[in-house]
């Protein structure tokens, strides 16, 4: 096993904006409990008085009930980083993930674990396959005053953007393929507009939220399906006319933002994974399901590799093995994917 980390934290990597430096004390407390997906009824919020919220579940991520580790820091809608899991200073794998996966990971992570129990301390992130690979190229990532610059051992993401990553030469071997999904139309709870195809979406009246095809790939999926819903005059009506009368809403970091938008009266309806939406529904938030019909839907193969020059190379080959396991395929199907075909 290989539990020499090779990871840092700067505050001058280069391209990156310059802020104040955060020591290693201060990332803790900024991380801790993040990985475990902080709970909105942990006890006292920051300021000594219970959360506002704390009697449900909020509308902000992250969203779990496992405990936190050590001071409780989260401030919903302001310090709750819901993509970056764990410690990144004792880190013996770390993980970059597609972040459409972050509802399956607290659990998979967990069942990992307890294979391998000499893996104690796994740091990962669940953000866009785009966003990721550009932190792999500049080496970095700056949210807000943190500067991280963690190298990741595995590079997980669609199979579409895997192949672009093999060219680049940033991940090596033979990808494992673990998983697939499918798009779904989330809407509110009770369905108010009565949107029932995806050509409803194109009604002036429908505020939408769609993921940024830019830099994630679930946009290029929402398209194929558009296309064969209503044609180019439907692609354009959604991706162009209503973006300028600004009934389409580009998601800015991650397709999340599209349940959060829908939770707060912002949008009534959005194209996401069917996965979101049944998460969505699981843990009590009031959004509903519209299936899209299988001649109009998009499937995604999702898929993992090493990349090159992984830090914690053996234990990266562990989790390529884990996800091919009946244990790693059975969370995933619990959280509405589907296990991968035999063929790449």
């Amino acid at each position: 096993m290989n539990t020499k980390s090779r990871n840092s934290l700067s505050a001058d990597t280069p391209p990156l904006p310059r802020h104040r430096k955060f020591s290693g004390l201060a990332l803790l407390f900024l991380m801790m409990g993040i990985g475990n997906l902080l709970p909105a009824t942990s006890g006292p919020s920051l300021f000594g008085a219970p959360d506002a919220r704390a009697a449900g579940t909020p509308t902000e991520a992250p969203w779990g009930n496992i405990p936190t580790v050590g001071l409780p820091f989260t401030v919903f809608g302001v310090d709750n980083v819901p993509d970056l899991h764990g410690n990144p200073i004792k880190t013996q794998l770390t993980l970059f993930v597609a972040g459409n996966q972050f509802m399956v990971f607290p659990k998979l992570v967990r069942a990992f674990k307890k294979e391998h129990p000499e893996i104690r301390h796994v740091f990962y992130e669940t953000l866009p396959p785009g966003i990721l690979a550009k932190q792999m190229v500049r080496k970095g990532i700056t949210i807000g005053n943190l500067h991280l610059t963690v190298q990741p051992d595995i590079y997980e993401s669609g199979m579409k953007r895997m192949k672009k990553e093999e060219k680049s030469g940033m991940v090596t071997g033979k990808p494992v393929v673990f998983a697939r999904n499918n798009l779904a139309i989330m809407v509110r709870k009770g369905n108010p507009l009565h949107i029932r195809t995806l050509a409803d979406l194109g009604k002036p009246s429908v505020r939408l939220s769609l993921p940024n095809p830019k830099w994630e790939g679930i946009g290029q999926q929402i398209r194929a399906s558009l296309l064969k819903a209503g044609g180019p005059k439907l692609v354009h009506t959604i991706f162009v006319t209503k973006k300028k009368n600004g009934t389409t809403y580009l998601t800015h970091i991650h397709h999340r933002q599209t349940a959060y938008r829908i939770l707060r009266g912002e949008s009534d309806a959005g194209i996401t994974w069917i996965s979101e939406v049944l998460f969505q529904e699981k843990i009590g938030h009031p959004i509903g399901l519209v299936r899209i019909p299988s001649k109009l839907n998009t499937w995604a193969t999702y898929v993992a590799s090493m990349t090159k020059g992984a830090p914690h190379a053996e234990n990266a080959r562990l989790w390529l093995k884990f996800l091919q396991s009946p244990r790693a395929r059975a969370i995933y199907r619990e959280y509405g994917f589907t296990s991968p075909s035999p063929q790449r």
